[in-house]
């Protein structure tokens, strides 16, 4: 507050005067001698009542007077400045505010360390939202896209700016990763085809999205898009609890921190790199890399904690960026255990997760002929290599055939066949029984499947006969294979030697999620009871094709993968990832707050939502989680993603910084509205004053 402010507030002090005024204008009463008053004596006075008010009605209305003309005098002088939108010339704006809900966004700005107090940037960013909304005038259109991954739309394109304000105030926070190139796409998609010439991304994040050297955050020739508070921008040093499993007496606990950096670039970008031309020299391609030293690790600890009680402990390296540390139990220990981080940094949320029992990760069995898709250098086959350069959290196992028992399958999560020639009926009932209580397969068809011995075949996972011929299509339409990405384009000129051919009834209750250029499936996909078969009519040999060398390949894998740990493969899930309950009727999740030995200190139901006739749920928040499936009752845990804790910010262009987009403006002045407030308490005085003249006439008048 400058010194002339605060010198139009002293006026306030003025309100001492209708006091005075008051006091002063009391008159002594007029003495009238009373005979009988010889004949008691005189006492002395013992009270005075020269001091009490007469008119307090009259004096509140001069007190308030005053006060208001010194708010009229200093209103002009105050400054509360809100986030705005520059308009071209007025004319309407089609805009997309997208807030980032991820688990970063928790931090509050102002250092590392302990408890810091003031809002985090979630809370300012929601805060700069509801100021642009506020902003909104008729004729503009809005819409609201979450950034924490998956991106979501919150709220499609609207003129209805109350329903703006309302799907704010439903926005909470996550501990999800973040997906800012996602979330830019679906905003762009929301504003294209809008009547508004004026089309804005608005951006509150603080661009901290685990690929600090991806291109920088600009806008499109037709899309503007605008990262107004550089105040949001990502900063300090972070530690979190990615994992914390238990076996026998051991806990096993992977801690990532955020290293200690050089100095990085700021937000300036070379013309060139802004305008998508040639790229920026080497120094400036990319944020420095994290420096060797101090992290956020030192001098802080790692705890194994039942309840209030610290069971075992262990110093963390003070250069530790990515480690799993094991902590020896003691005997007796209770079921309900809690890892957690002593000290503090920059995102308290991280700093604690529970210990599960857990079986190892996620397990994938690969079988596969090595002799027919060997690689000339040497090695593992092509499918084993992709699967560990993935980096899936899955353990990768290769079986010489597939197993015979259920029990022998039930260990894995998936399965991956590559053109086998057949499986026997028991082979058949067991892969059968284990899809139905939820596993994944994927199956690879080639010439061997289809000369399968006499009493060999693929039903009921792959119905029909499965012949091999020549392929009469160059490679896979693009336009149908929308399920593996972009990289889906890598597949059009594959120009295999041969491909499987199935009958109709194959894809009978299936859906095909790509398809040769000529029509004929390629991938397929097809439910049975709560689990999904997945089959491609082409092998993974390298003689037949290069297709486990495309990048569409990865694609596959990776979707695979996800599949089978969304089916409840892998007890646990990364903070916005979706649990897929296929035919189940009767799904319950809550999560459970542990903050004691004995057991659940309270629960929380997530919504079970239902998607394509799917049941599905996607927990945002990361903690333990009971799942009740038609009756059985099991365990899991969602962690926070490692990717989140590397607070390394995205560079942002010049042109997305740009102050004719907008920036902070003054309110509205409120002087008019005191005034007229002045206009009435003088109107209220007079008449308080003229009721006043004539109650004391009447007063004169009978005495």
């Amino acid at each position: 507050m400058s010194f002339v402010t605060l010198g139009a507030l002293l006026v306030a002090l003025l309100v001492g005067a209708p006091i005075a005024a008051h006091l002063l204008r009391r008159r002594r009463a007029e003495e009238r001698p009373f005979p009988p008053a010889r004949l008691v004596p005189p006492t002395p006075p013992t009270a005075r009542r020269r001091s009490l008010l007469e008119d307090r009605a009259l004096f509140a209305t001069r007190a308030v007077s005053v006060l208001a003309l010194a708010v009229l005098g200093a209103t002009p002088l105050l400054r509360c400045t809100h986030l705005s939108l520059s308009r071209r010339a007025g004319a309407s704006v089609a805009l997309a505010i997208v807030v980032d809900d991820s688990l970063s966004m928790r931090a509050r700005p102002g250092g590392d360390g302990a408890e810091r107090a003031g809002p985090s940037r979630f809370e300012r960013a929601l805060t700069a939202a509801r100021e642009l909304a506020g902003g909104l005038a008729p004729g503009d259109a809005a819409a609201l896209v979450l950034a924490g991954a998956p991106a979501r739309v919150a709220l499609a394109s609207t003129t209805n700016l109350a329903a703006v304000a309302d799907a704010l105030d439903a926005v909470t926070p996550s501990d999800r990763a973040t997906d800012l190139d996602g979330a830019l796409d679906l905003a762009r998609d929301l504003l294209r085809g809008l009547p508004q010439s004026d089309k804005r991304i608005v951006l509150l994040s603080d661009l901290a999205d685990g690929a600090p050297g991806a291109p920088p955050i600009a806008g499109t020739p037709d899309i503007a898009t605008w990262v107004p508070l550089e105040e949001l921008e990502a900063a300090g040093q972070d530690c979190g609890i990615v994992r914390a499993d238990r076996s026998s007496q051991k806990a096993r606990i992977r801690v990532v921190c955020t290293a200690a950096q050089a100095a990085a670039p700021g937000p300036d970008v070379p013309a060139a790199e802004r305008d998508g031309g040639a790229a920026a020299p080497a120094a400036s391609a990319a944020p420095s890399a994290p420096t060797a030293g101090a992290s956020a690790a030192a001098g802080r600890s790692l705890e194994v904690r039942a309840g209030d009680a610290v069971i075992g402990k262990v110093a963390l390296d003070p250069a530790l960026h990515a480690e799993e540390l094991t902590i020896d139990l003691p005997a007796g220990t209770p079921e309900y255990l809690i890892a957690a981080l002593t000290g503090g940094d920059a995102i308290a949320e991280d700093d604690r997760a529970p210990i599960i029992s857990a079986g190892g990760p996620l397990s994938i069995a690969v079988v596969v002929d090595p002799a027919a898709t060997h690689v000339e250098t040497g090695g593992p086959p092509p499918l084993e290599q992709a699967l560990s350069a993935l980096d899936l959290d899955a353990q990768i196992r290769p079986l010489p055939s597939v197993p015979e028992h259920a029990d022998e399958l039930a260990a894995h999560a998936g399965l991956i066949v590559d053109d086998a020639p057949g499986f026997t009926p028991e082979v058949r009932r067991s892969l059968a029984a284990w899809v139905e209580r939820g596993g994944v397969a994927l199956l690879t068809l080639g010439q061997r499947a289809a000369a399968a011995p006499l009493g060999a075949g693929f039903e009921p996972l792959v119905p029909g006969v499965v012949r091999w011929s020549a392929s009469p299509a160059r490679g896979v339409d693009p336009a149908t294979a929308g399920w593996l990405g972009p990289s889906a384009a890598s597949l059009a000129d594959v120009a295999p030697r041969g491909r499987a051919t199935l009958g109709a009834e194959a894809s009978e209750g299936a859906e095909v999620l790509a398809r040769w250029s000529d029509g004929a499936p390629f991938l397929v996909r097809r439910p049975l009871g709560r689990g999904v078969v997945l089959f491609m009519t082409l092998p993974l040999s390298t003689e037949e094709s290069d297709v486990a060398l495309r990048p569409a390949f990865l694609s596959l894998l990776d979707g695979f993968v996800g599949a089978a740990r969304a089916r409840g493969g892998a007890r646990r899930l990364a903070a916005g990832e979706t649990w897929t309950f296929d035919g189940y009727r009767d799904v319950k999740v809550e999560r459970v707050r542990v903050d004691r030995a004995e057991g659940p200190a309270g629960r929380e139901a997530l919504p079970v939502v239902e998607v394509e006739r799917r049941l599905r749920v996607s927990p945002p928040l990361a903690g333990l989680y009971e799942l009740t499936l038609d009756g059985e009752r099991s365990t899991r845990v969602v962690s926070v993603p490692e990717r989140e804790i590397d607070l390394r910010p995205r560079r942002v262009a010049e042109s997305a910084r740009a102050a004719e987009l907008g920036g902070m403006s003054a309110s509205i002045d409120g002087s008019p509205y005191v005034a007229l407030l002045l206009l009435a308490l003088l109107a209220a005085e007079l008449l308080l004053r003229a009721l006043g003249g004539r109650r004391e006439a009447a007063e004169l008048r009978a005495g």
